[in-house]
């Protein structure tokens, strides 16, 4: 595996193929591939969802989630279409690369494997966290040193290692029970903070969607992306409806939002909403054990979020848009330098321990917010300058083999959205007093993001690509003839809407 570490870092030559699978099973390939690009996905509990409705309460946690749902659906979609068309190796970046401008691109790379790496970091402190449920002996800081060895050796094993340990991790995660009532929407109340408490966790839900993006990009790289990535797409929808909002729902019927044990400023452990409520009802022995499954998916969502950031800073080491040491892999084609380098950011985890998990905790979760948020926004550009490529070179967009629900603008509100929120989340931080500290979280990431697209843009002196000069060709999957595609008979506007969300 070790000779298909180039150019083509992330492709499925480096993973076990489904290749020869039957292209009607195209999504269920691409969910059992060991492609650490999926797991985000996975339906699990993470650690992460501990302080949301803390912030927000149940009913803000609800609107959070439900509005960035409808967003992600909507860049789902712009996604699909590129993935489909040309279903390339580096995916959105190279999207950027290709149709706005290459300074873009290397911006937008570093913006992902930053979210991954704070993501990694999140995970290190989750885990300290919910394992302080049944002790303290062991101090925050050894139980992140633990699993930053731990993540590290099961990476280093190499990606069939890596799948083992995948599967087994988020077969175990995935289970939970759901118990039902309302009662905490009356007392304390649906909402923390009113509309405060709201902005404040669109950052969490930004950052518990992140990976939803990758679905795209694996079912792309299918044997048959003409049918595997509608079918990835559309899935989407269902996974944003019942296991996130849906999963939003109960934790907030679940527990009260002012309740101490869930992560406060100055805690050193936390419990889960679901273990919180078990013990309440007095059934310690599934208490324990959702504790147990808990600590399993963040363990497993650690592990995807290392594979995640060392891919991508591979990929763009061997593209020049990093340092070329960190492109170097070992025999069996693990790519060693950009792990520990990867790893060895995740270590601001460590700043927990003087500070306490509430501070720190929060500022990792509000940056990989605001960097999913930008993934986000470039992803819907570079749809609409390819969609405006395709007129400009006299290419019909109808022939698409598949397009875009509710283009252009479900894709125009989608980067709106995207782009508000970038600014709408950190809003409480001029509210008075103002919080220099706060500021500088919730902010620092735009002024870090455009110096990165201007010095790269002097250096290498890119430039805007014209829609004339535009490169739409290249591993481009063909557009059927107007012949090729089947006759469409006219249907009603429910249809219409059944077709879009299942096919």
């Amino acid at each position: 595996m070790a000779e298909n570490y180039g150019k083509d870092a992330l492709t499925f030559d480096t993973f076990p193929s489904n290749d020869g699978a039957d292209s009607r099973n195209g999504v269920e390939d691409v969910e059992r591939s060991t492609n650490p690009y999926t797991a985000p996905l996975h339906r699990k509990l993470k650690a992460r969802h501990l302080q949301m409705i803390a912030i927000g309460g149940p009913a803000g946690i609800l609107i959070s989630f439900s509005l960035v749902g409808i967003i992600v659906f909507f860049v789902m979609q712009s996604l699909g279409e590129m993935a489909t068309m040309i279903p390339v190796t580096g995916s959105f970046t190279e999207y950027a690369e290709r149709f706005i401008d290459d300074s873009l691109a290397f911006a937008l790379g570093w913006a992902y494997w930053y979210l991954w790496v704070t993501v990694l970091a999140n995970e290190y402190t989750s885990i300290s966290l919910v394992i302080g449920y049944w002790t303290q002996a062991v101090p925050l800081w050894g139980w992140m040193l633990i699993f930053w060895v731990v993540f590290l050796g099961i990476s280093n094993l190499g990606v069939l290692a890596y799948g083992e340990v995948e599967f087994w991790l988020s077969l175990a995660g995935g289970i939970g029970p759901q118990t039902i009532g309302f009662k905490y929407w009356h007392n304390p109340g649906a909402f923390a903070d009113s509309i405060n408490g709201v902005a404040n966790t669109f950052v969490i839900a930004g950052t518990l969607y992140a990976g939803t993006e990758m679905v795209g990009i694996t079912a792309g790289e299918s044997a048959n992306p003409r049918k595997a990535v509608p079918r990835a797409i559309r899935q989407v929808f269902w996974r944003i409806l019942f296991f996130y909002i849906g999963m939003m729902f109960f934790i907030g019927i679940l527990i009260p939002y002012n309740d101490e044990r869930l992560l406060g400023k100055g805690s050193k452990t936390a419990s889960s909403p679901l273990t919180i409520a078990l013990t309440d009802a007095g059934i310690l022995p599934a208490a324990h054990l959702i504790n147990a499954l808990i600590v399993v998916s963040v363990i497993s969502a650690g592990n995807s979020s290392l594979y995640v950031a060392s891919r991508t800073i591979l990929f763009m080491s061997r593209n020049g848009k990093a340092p070329r040491f960190l492109g170097r892999t070992n025999r069996a084609g693990v790519p060693w330098a950009a792990l520990i380098f990867s790893n060895l950011f995740a270590c601001i985890a460590f700043l927990d321990v003087s500070s306490g998990a509430g501070v720190v905790y929060s500022a990792l979760i509000t940056l990989s917010g605001v960097a999913t948020f930008i993934v986000w926004s470039v992803i819907g550009i570079s749809h609409i300058r390819f969609r405006e490529a395709l007129v400009a070179q006299g290419q019909d967009p109808s022939l698409l083999p598949y397009r875009a629900a509710f283009y252009p603008w479900g894709t125009y509100a989608a980067v709106a959205a995207n782009i508000f929120l970038v600014f709408f989340q950190g809003y409480t931080a001029f509210l008075s007093p103002f919080s220099p500290q706060n500021f500088v979280i919730n902010y620092i990431l735009l002024p870090v993001f455009v110096l990165f697209v201007v010095v790269y843009k002097f250096w290498k002196k890119t430039r805007w690509v014209k829609l004339e000069e535009m490169d739409i060709w290249t591993g481009r999957r063909e557009f059927p003839t107007s012949e090729e595609l089947p006759d469409k008979k006219p249907s009603r506007w429910l249809t219409k809407v059944r077709e879009i969300i299942v096919g």
